[in-house]
């Protein structure tokens, strides 16, 4: 008894010790948030604002990769209203059309010095899917404005930021604003096909030129609200940088042949490459709360309540759990793996004749750290014994590595998450990961500090309209999202 004793008595002390240790971690994080007071709320003509968002999303941008001259009429029926409705932003700003349709501005700082600033918006939207035409509440190109919100395709993504830099440009324009540091605007007209002729030509004009930017800021994360679960207050995220791209083709030959005579089991073309395929998604490449995730939730974890605060701050305990129940979600999962997508499968065409070749397609998305030739060694790795010599395998145009991690203790990311706690008081600001692409990629090698966030508020049924159905913004956020861009200029380039 005595013996038993003395081991619960010891097992009582590593408990309490335990116990003491994270209370004692979670109460040592304490808040990371810079404390600044809410700036006066700025006036702007919000229902003009409303009306001019409205009449771009009239103009049917949608881009295509195979034809760059596609909807030529609406870009410059588009760069016809920009005109039109900024004149002292055309009258003080050096304009160039580039690539074809995509615009560059300049607005000159009197200090040669400083290096500039650039905010990326795009022009293009992407298409109406198919079939859901109907779904809409009010039809995707009529720029509709009702119930206080704009709506239609481009609401959010992203003519919404490229009308509210130029509101707020021309705002600071009528007020005799002169920068110190030069502004620059670029607007691509091929964002959602990749950008090659937009952002990457207007990235390599720059850098012809010698420009070595200051900061980029472009579309990405959001100010959330109601996603992230044991947060009560909007979460602002700022992507410091934004996940690779890589599509891989599987092609695998087979003697093709009449149905009722098949081959042994697993050797047609379609049982290989089914096995090459589950075999991809059942080996999922590892993930854990490391790298951007974990400063995400290193600065987020002294805002949260109840549990969730004591795990985050304690992922050297709890990180195993925390990670298990993050893979819960597509968005939370993301952020901490190079994820796998199956995506296009094509073979057979009949349905009693054996196919003479199966083709796949896998979409990779690379988390920062992750790079192509890697996975191009897992691809071949996830072959199936049987076969797998006659696996071909090749990668798609278009694909990327992950961008490098712009560092969060540097001046340019403190404005910006200065000026979203002055404009969004009350608001949370965190790093992120982009787990999409975007145009800022193309300007790595002229910006060691590019940021990824879009000033649009956002709730959990809110994140089905980006590229989806029933795309809208309010009226009242856009107001915001004009104030953001004014206060950021302002602060930034004088």
């Amino acid at each position: 008894m005595r013996v038993l004793k003395r081991i619960l008595l010891a097992l009582l002390a590593v408990l309490l010790l335990l116990v003491a240790a994270l209370a004692i971690n979670t109460w040592r994080k304490g808040s990371r948030q810079i404390e600044v007071a809410p700036l006066p709320v700025l006036a702007v003509d919000e229902a003009g604002a409303a009306q001019r968002l409205a009449a771009a999303i009239r103009l049917r941008t949608i881009s295509s990769h195979d034809q760059p001259e596609l909807n030529r009429d609406q870009f410059l029926a588009l760069h016809e209203q920009l005109q039109r409705d900024y004149p002292k932003v055309h009258g003080l700003m050096q304009r160039e059309v580039v690539g074809g349709h995509s615009l560059l501005y300049r607005w000159q700082g009197s200090d040669p010095q400083a290096a500039p600033m650039l905010m990326l918006a795009h022009q293009d939207v992407v298409p109406i899917a198919p079939g859901t035409e109907a779904k809409w509440s009010e039809q995707p190109f009529a720029g509709t404005v009702k119930d206080g919100y704009v709506w239609g395709r481009g609401a959010w993504d992203n003519k919404s930021n490229l009308i509210s830099q130029m509101e707020a440009l021309e705002m600071l324009a009528a007020s005799g604003f002169k920068p110190r540091r030069s502004i620059y605007l670029a607007f691509g007209a091929d964002e959602e096909v990749g950008g090659l002729h937009g952002a990457a030509e207007i990235a390599r004009l720059l850098r012809q030129r010698g420009v070595k930017l200051d900061f980029v800021i472009d579309e990405g994360l959001l100010i959330t609200e109601g996603i992230l679960k044991g947060l009560d207050k909007p979460a602002a995220l700022i992507g410091i940088a934004e996940k690779g791209y890589l599509s891989v083709v599987l092609k695998v030959p087979a003697t093709p042949g009449h149905s009722s005579l098949p081959p042994p089991k697993g050797t047609s073309a379609i049982a290989m490459m089914s096995a090459a395929l589950k075999r991809l998604d059942d080996d999922q490449l590892p993930g854990g709360v490391r790298g951007i995730a974990r400063e995400m939730f290193d600065v987020i974890a002294p805002e949260m309540q109840g549990f969730s605060r004591v795990a985050l701050s304690n992922l050297w305990l709890f990180g195993p759990l925390v990670a298990k129940q993050l893979e819960q979600g597509a968005a939370t999962n993301a952020l901490m793996r190079t994820t796998t997508a199956l995506t296009i499968v094509n073979a057979g065409n009949k349905d009693n004749v054996l196919p003479g070749e199966a083709q796949a397609t896998v979409n990779f998305r690379l988390l920062p750290g992750d790079t192509q030739a890697q996975l191009l060694e897992h691809v071949k790795a996830s072959l199936p014994p049987q076969g797998a010599d006659k696996f071909e395998l090749y990668t798609l145009p278009g694909s990327s590595e992950p961008s490098p991690v712009s560092p969060t203790d540097s001046a340019a990311y403190r404005r910006v998450a200065t000026t979203l706690r002055e404009v969004f008081p009350g608001t949370l600001v965190a790093p992120g990961l982009m787990t999409g692409a975007t145009d800022s990629r193309h300007f790595a090698a002229i910006a060691d500090h590019i940021f990824r966030f879009s000033p649009v508020r956002a709730k959990p049924e809110d994140l089905a309209r980006f590229h989806g159905t029933n795309e809208r913004i309010a009226s009242a956020n856009l107001a915001e999202m004009i104030r953001f861009y004014h206060r950021l200029v302002s602060e930034a380039a004088k």
